[in-house]
């Protein structure tokens, strides 16, 4: 099956297409990106500004199908990066970037601000040290907020609170709704997107030929951003500078009726496999709890586990103990891409016209776009002609965000289009109009879950049970 997007005219004159099986059409491109996750989505839509022919592939029936789709959703400040490190560059400028981009785009976005909690003196020793490299890596708003104010801001936090740092600037986002954005961007700018085409192996000459599930794929330049696959990606071209270790995070997804009991976010003083167990209210009104770090050897053991989730439940129990009153909604697991390394593992060859994007953990969302921009210059010190750039057309998407007006509530919308009235998943509030315009979108989902990240349709608290048929049924009657 194909699918064809109608794109603006791109200075090559190609016409963008959305391929998901049979044989991939016979061209050459000047670039093509491995993997449509936030990353390799956000390296096509700032090479799409170029007159190139560009192409993005990914193994998955959709974009944001791995990593992207579940981390945890938070626009970082880069304020406890390793001081210097490329990380720590390339977040910093990505949270202005995508900021920006995010109010322009329509992307949910709620600035929260965040404590990490000191829950003893170890903790709380912890702080000072904290602070100073917040301002070591350009951030100086963090701040020691004492255990007094701290229970003012947060009153349902648990018994034994010492102190927090105080960092306002950190926020929620919504991540698929950003992945989508940049992929809509590339295509509609010209870029071949071909999904279900998983890279199997490559030979490398005055072209790079891709060996494809669905055929070869000829480009002059290769850039590797396929995540959890990125270093077996990395070994096809004859390097093994690094080794992806999949770290599983599990999360547990409150009910709306627990949003009132956290203001901001809620982080622990970290510890040497991450961030830690947090809590956190998401721009879809729910209150997350989580993630596990458990370095497993399967790349593909995004269950949920018993052990996993009681010892989330432990864990939030000790950090907001009314939490776990609350009814939870889902429980899913993400797998993040650990290298053993503080730092990305960005690499160029340019004797190879090959950029390798990996190691790029939780903090690759906000950095997204400032690794795009970084990944364009490394192909232009290798060669990538990049003049006659010019900025993509706007994309507006559309809003998942509680925070933000929904189409259910817009009467003068309902009016002019009585569908924005017509309700099909009610835990959620979508109606029949957005799933009819996420079905029509230039990158339209390959899945009934691809459509529940893009309109939140069976995502609520009964998970499709009410709503599941009737959200199938437009799905697979769009898809005749």
């Amino acid at each position: 099956m194909s699918r064809t997007a109608t794109a603006s005219t791109s200075a090559t004159a190609s016409t963008a297409t959305v391929t998901t099986g049979g044989a991939l059409p016979g061209r050459e491109y000047d670039v093509t990106v491995v993997g449509a996750g936030v990353v390799g989505s956000a390296i096509a839509r700032e090479l799409s500004r170029l007159p190139l022919r560009i192409a993005l592939v990914d193994a998955s029936d959709d974009v944001g199908n791995g990593t992207s789709k579940a981390n945890t959703a938070i626009l970082h400040t880069g304020f406890d990066a390793v001081p210097g490190s490329l990380e720590s560059r390339l977040v910093r400028e990505g949270h202005r970037l995508l900021s920006a981009y995010a109010a322009d785009s329509g992307i949910p976005v709620e600035p929260l601000g965040a404590l990490l909690v000191a829950w003893d003196e170890e903790q709380r020793a912890a702080l000072p040290a904290l602070a100073d490299k917040a301002v070591r890596n350009g951030y100086r708003a963090a701040r020691i907020a004492p255990a007094e104010e701290v229970r003012a801001r947060e009153p349902e936090l648990g018994p034994g609170v010492l102190g927090a740092l105080d960092v306002p600037g950190e926020s929620i986002i919504c991540p698929w709704t950003t992945t989508l954005a940049y992929a809509t961007q590339a295509v509609r700018a010209g870029v071949a997107l071909h999904l279900n085409c998983r890279v199997q192996h490559i030979t490398s000459g005055d072209m790079h030929t891709l060996g494809t599930s669905r055929g070869p794929v000829r480009t002059r330049y290769l850039v590797n951003a396929a995540g959890l696959y990125a270093d077996e990606i990395d070994r096809l071209l004859g390097h093994a500078d690094f080794d992806v270790t999949p770290r599983r995070g599990q999360l547990i997804v409150f009910d709306e009726l627990a949003r009132g009991l956290v203001r901001h976010i809620l982080l622990p003083v970290p510890g040497a496999l991450g961030k830690g167990v947090l809590v956190s209210p998401t721009v879809y009104g729910n209150v997350m709890l989580g993630p596990t770090a458990e370095d497993l050897d399967d790349k593909t053991a995004t269950g949920s586990t018993a052990e996993g989730l009681a010892l989330l439940r432990e864990k939030g129990r000790r950090i907001l103990p009314a939490l776990l009153d609350e009814e939870v909604t889902a429980v899913y697991a993400g797998l993040r891409a650990a290298t053993g390394s503080d730092d990305y593992a960005i690499r160029a060859r340019p004797a190879q016209r090959y950029v390798t994007v990996g190691g790029i953990r939780s903090t690759g969302l906000t950095a997204s776009m400032a690794i795009a921009a970084h990944v364009v210059e490394l192909l232009a010190d290798a060669g990538l002609p990049v003049s006659g750039a010019r900025e993509p057309e706007p994309v507006r998407m559309p809003n998942l965000g509680e925070a933000f007006p929904r189409p259910y509530r817009d009467a003068e919308l309902i009016a002019r289009d009585p569908e924005y009235g017509r309700i099909v998943c009610h835990c959620e509030r979508v109606t029949r109009g957005e799933i009819r315009d996420a079905l029509a979108q230039s990158v339209p989902p390959g899945s009934v879950d691809g459509l529940r990240r893009r309109t939140r349709a069976r995502g609520g608290r009964c998970q499709g049970f009410h709503c599941g048929a009737a959200v199938r049924a437009l799905f697979e009657e769009a898809r005749r």
